[in-house]
């Protein structure tokens, strides 16, 4: 028989037991994650496997974009994007590996498929964070790698379709502000598409134009977790579509477009980079966690502050295009944009451990209907 005192003790020993494996579980995983943008089911599949093999966090993810960055179908990264206006690929990446604390990043880099490979080159054999433009691309070469043409014929489709488009009104110029861009766009001219262009089909041509007056930011951002608690990220993308050569936007940029810190978490970003760079989107992303805020909540922190970039005006908002992704050290995880419903809603990809899936993203502001 124990006494009233025994068991208050045995009770206060428990309680500091469950305390300590609370504290335990909460420092690590309970099991590997991968997250990525809604692009990834395959990405994130591949760096699963990589965990499951053992292989390093950071290889995990960059195995995983490759597939991406290799997919001409893929008109946001790597091969097959969308050109500068003067058609040319350029492409950018930035990687970050959590155990190390190191990070590697190329920029407007030309003719190199998989410039995901090329940052970690920068990260594992020089002293530098970032390599840029032609240096990037002779860096490259002199480890082996071939300058290759990156345009397929669809993104060179879409490319001879958006320089028809100059001559629209009102179409998008990279020459204007933003503000100025972010007007209403005309109608198809798909009768004068199809004589311009006999042999690509309506589709493709219906694609090509709304790439012309909407170009795509693309990109895809994937984090990883292991079950020692380590953690990565990477994002890869080939930029704005029709940019003027030699515009980098946040996603070669350590801070904004990925950013890792396995004592807290990992965050990244898509879509529009001039706004990510404007409040350091993934750096902010994981600091809010650092002081306690859930991903969910450091994601909406994030898209707030982009909000107040144009004071909060909806009608402008409702013209741009950004998400976030958030993975903590815990191995929870969320992903947001600026826009949705409960009936529409963006969608980031996850992977725990057995199929990649959609998950929904959180959201900033609702849209009717």
């Amino acid at each position: 028989m124990i006494n009233r005192r025994q068991w208050i003790a045995g009770s206060a020993a428990l309680a500091a037991v469950a305390s300590s494996g609370s504290a335990m579980q909460a420092g690590g995983a309970k099991k590997p994650v991968v997250i990525s943008s809604a692009n990834g089911m395959a990405a994130c599949a591949k760096a699963m496997q990589v965990l499951k093999e053992g292989g390093d966090t950071l290889d995990a993810v960059i195995a995983g974009v490759n597939i991406v960055e290799l997919d001409p179908n893929d008109t946001s990264v790597g091969y097959g994007g969308l050109p500068n206006e003067d058609g040319v690929v350029e492409l950018d990446a930035s990687l970050m590996h959590g155990p190390s604390k190191r990070a590697g990043s190329v920029a407007a880099i030309q003719g190199i498929k998989t410039p995901s490979k090329i940052a970690k080159l920068v990260m594992d054999h020089t002293s530098h964070v970032m390599i840029v433009g032609e240096g990037a691309l002779r860096f490259a070469e002199a480890y082996g790698y071939k300058k290759e043409d990156l345009l397929t014929e669809k993104s060179r489709t879409a490319y001879l379709v958006w320089k028809e488009s100059l001559r629209a009104p009102n179409a998008f110029n990279n020459w204007l502000s933003m503000e100025e861009n972010l007007t209403g766009r005309p109608a198809p001219p798909m009768k004068r598409l199809r004589s311009r262009f006999p042999s690509v089909d309506d589709d493709t041509l219906a694609w090509a134009w709304e790439m012309a007056i909407h170009p795509t930011y693309g990109t895809i951002n994937c984090l990883s977790l292991n079950e020692k608690g380590e953690m990565s990220g990477v994002t890869t993308t080939s930029g704005l579509a029709w940019k003027i050569p030699g515009r980098v936007g946040d996603s070669p940029i350590i801070g904004a477009g990925v950013y890792v810190d396995q004592e807290v978490g990992g965050a990244g970003s898509t879509g529009v980079g001039e706004l990510n760079i404007r409040i350091v989107g993934a750096h902010t992303i994981v600091e809010s966690m650092r002081h306690g805020m859930a991903p969910k909540d450091a994601v909406l922190e994030a898209l707030k502050r982009v909000s107040k970039l144009y004071n909060d005006d909806k009608a402008i908002l409702d013209k741009l295009d950004i998400e976030f992704y958030a993975l903590r050290k815990d191995g929870e995880h969320a992903a947001g944009s600026l826009w949705g419903s409960h009936r529409s809603y963006k969608q980031y990809t996850v992977n725990d451990g057995g199929e990649s899936r959609h998950e929904p993203c959180v959201f900033l502001y609702t849209k009717q209907g």
